[in-house]
């Protein structure tokens, strides 16, 4: 995604580039943090992925059975992290090999909590994905507590209780933002606010969008670093409106208001040709532009769609964005004047998508992997299978030849091999 960075690439590479996988002259990819290298889906250049996902493709390397989790896989070059919630008491993190699935430490503490009548046939489990920068693993627990662990040892190295902190209230639908880290800070949307913290202790370095979760406590969104109109800005979607915050010194830029269902903001916005997209349960799909006028930044709506993204935030292929619907249907839209290209028969009510050159991966709830390829002109399946008979909220982790899927009741990992020529 055009103008978007995780920390720096040095450390980002740095986790890959350190070691080797065994026999294996490349660099090791990894998936450090939400939806990605560069938290836009995205995969880096280079991978070749194959046109089908048959057995002989796609082949499991190992299965961990585990408690239930909304929280995507986090992989590191050894590696891989997971949480749990156990027993409906506790919140659990484990770290395991990354090629046996063999547990290297866990750690636990209580957290737990009940979700309002018409959110809980999803589950009360922890929900935000953790994010790693090499050292450390930044953990989100439902109970809005953020807990900083030794990425090696599990050893904790701080934590954040926003509620106890702030005298926030306990968020309705638990701690749901996943972690930014850039640099030396990590930025999140916790205790009804958004904050911006010391990486290697927690300390708080500003608070900004004070009250900005609204509503039934914090935002469902995850922030986003990203450089608009020659500007670099922390992009931050709250219950209520699109804000452009100050990495520096916590300032409010710009702020739009998005209108949707009781606050259901829930996308990760997406920068594309200084154009901010993003869509809303009960609200429509808008591209946003920041204007520069004198001393203040207005922001205009380029266009708006009917259609109603949901939980699932889509991913940006050249002058097109592939999102999955409310009505459970994928679509294409172009990002020029907003006009719908195509839009498919229902799948499950969320997938998470991952792109690699001119193809998509999404896997649905319901353990359905769809592999299609990203065309403006037409719906293109190239395949799918049936890789989980249990749900499958969390988002896919693909590195290189690896794919890592959290089930709601274990972590499997599987390797695909290249086309046969």
């Amino acid at each position: 995604m055009a103008g978007t960075r995780w920390w720096t690439a040095a450390v980002v590479w740095g986790c890959c580039a350190g070691s080797l996988l065994a026999g294996d002259k490349s660099p090791v990819a990894t998936w450090p943090q939400w939806r990605g290298p560069s938290r836009d889906g995205q995969i880096p250049a280079g991978s070749i992925w194959p046109d089908t996902l048959s057995g002989e493709s796609l082949q499991q390397v190992w299965k961990l059975p585990l408690g239930p989790s909304y929280s995507g896989p986090i992989v590191a070059e050894d590696r891989v992290f997971t949480t749990e919630t156990r027993n409906e008491k506790e919140e659990v993190v484990r770290a395991l090999d990354r090629q046996t699935g063999k547990l290297l430490w866990e750690v636990s503490w209580p957290g737990a909590m009940s979700m309002p009548f018409f959110a809980k046939a999803n589950g009360d489990w922890i929900r935000a994905t953790p994010a790693y920068d090499g050292e450390n693993l930044y953990v989100a627990g439902i109970r809005d507590v953020l807990v900083c662990l030794d990425g090696k040892t599990g050893a904790e190295k701080w934590r954040v209780d926003f509620p106890k902190r702030y005298k926030s209230s306990l968020p309705a639908f638990g701690f749901v933002c996943s972690p930014l880290v850039v640099g030396e800070a990590v930025y999140v949307q916790a205790g009804a606010a958004f904050f911006k913290l010391e990486r290697q202790t927690g300390k708080e370095i500003w608070k900004s969008l004070n009250d900005g979760g609204g509503m039934n406590g914090s935002a469902f969104s995850s922030p986003t670093l990203a450089t608009v109109g020659g500007v670099e800005q922390l992009l931050v979607q709250t219950r209520t409106r699109l804000a452009s915050v100050d990495p520096q010194t916590g300032s409010v830029n710009w702020e739009q208001e998005v209108p949707a269902f009781r606050g259901m903001n829930i996308l990760t916005p997406l920068v594309w040709n200084d154009g901010i997209f993003t869509s809303s349960y009960g609200g429509k799909s808008f591209l946003y532009r920041p204007v520069s006028g004198g001393d203040k930044t207005r922001v205009e709506t380029a266009w708006t769609n009917k259609v109603e993204g949901y939980m699932s935030t889509p991913v940006i292929i050249g002058d097109f964005v592939y999102l999955h619907l409310k009505n459970q249907r994928l679509t294409c839209i172009d990002l020029r004047d907003g006009k719908s290209q195509w839009t498919t028969t229902p799948y499950g009510k969320y997938m998470s998508l991952v792109a690699n050159g001119d193809k998509i991966l999404g896997l649905d709830e319901r353990g359905i992997l769809v592999l299609f390829k990203a065309n403006p002109e037409k719906f293109e399946q190239l395949d799918s299978r049936q890789i989980s008979e249990d749900d499958a909220w969390a988002h896919l982790a693909v590195c290189g030849d690896e794919l890592f899927v959290r089930e709601r009741k274990a972590l499997v990992a599987y390797r695909w091999a290249p086309n046969k020529k």
